[in-house]
């Protein structure tokens, strides 16, 4: 399963949502997942993925980590992957 993929059922996981229902341009708030269940979801994406998330729950904006969009997310884990590689 891809990186892609995987991101996806996290997220279709938290958003009680089939992983056919996300799009890649949703936001999380489109999907109904508020700022708890963002942070669930990073920290399923952090043991999937065994990396760390730069990511402050307490200062999204301060964040080096842009979880704007269902495909901002991925392309985030696919580039903290690749440099843990």
């Amino acid at each position: 399963m891809s990186i892609k993929d995987r991101v996806i059922a996290i997220i279709a996981e938290q958003a009680v949502l089939e992983p056919s229902d996300i799009g890649l341009e949703n936001t999380l708030e489109d999907l109904g997942i508020d700022s708890l269940g963002l942070v669930e979801s990073i920290f399923a994406i952090e043991e999937e993925f065994d990396i760390t998330v730069p990511f402050n729950a307490n200062e999204p904006s301060e964040s080096d980590f842009d979880i704007s969009s269902v495909s901002t997310i991925i392309a985030g884990i696919e580039r903290l992957v690749k440099e843990r590689a």
